[in-house]
């Protein structure tokens, strides 16, 4: 069974899921990707980990920098959760590229080279939103490209970190 709780952010609406112990999902609402991880059966239920989320959340939204993270549960393939943990050693306020993070994967796996384009997909698969922050990942020259959420929550989200986006610019993608 999984869990789910809401929480109104200045951004958006978002979902939250959990197993009963862990924070295994964080979504925007209607965001790319919403609750790909959850399967089967959900019941909303108030529970310690989604009142530790809120008040990270609160903590974050104010413009400060948490100082603790909920307990996570992320679910992937082993590769996804590599990326992952990388994130979550991005500063508060930084960026890093998908190059910088595919280096350090290509370094940590013994191999020369890893595709950036790979480690866009785990970032973009990122189960839990804001918390493990994709949204620190930007493009080569710092371009803001995509983010699961929309990159308008994305540029909101570097703002309230006090970011120094006016270098990065939106690449506008043509399909």
């Amino acid at each position: 069974m999984i869990f789910t709780d809401y929480y109104n952010s200045p951004i958006g609406g978002i979902t939250m899921a959990s197993d009963g112990e862990s924070l295994c999902g964080l979504w925007f609402d209607g965001q790319k990707y919403f609750a790909s991880t959850v399967k089967g059966e959900t019941e909303d239920k108030s529970l310690p980990v989604f009142e530790k989320s809120k008040k990270w959340l609160d903590i974050y939204f104010s413009g400060e920098e948490p100082d603790f993270t909920p307990k996570l549960s992320l679910n992937g393939s082993k590769f996804r959760k590599a990326v992952w943990d990388i994130l979550l050693t991005i500063p508060y306020g930084s960026v890093m590229t998908y190059g910088e993070i595919a280096r350090i994967m290509a370094k940590q796996s013994g191999i020369a080279k890893m595709s950036a384009q790979a480690v866009g997909g785990a970032v973009g698969h990122n189960p839990v939103s804001i918390i493990v922050p994709c949204h620190r990942v930007v493009g080569t020259n710092g371009n803001l490209t995509g983010y699961a959420g929309g990159i308008d929550k994305k540029i909101s989200l570097l703002k309230n970190e006090k970011t120094d986006i006016s270098k990065m610019f939106v690449l506008k993608r043509i399909n």
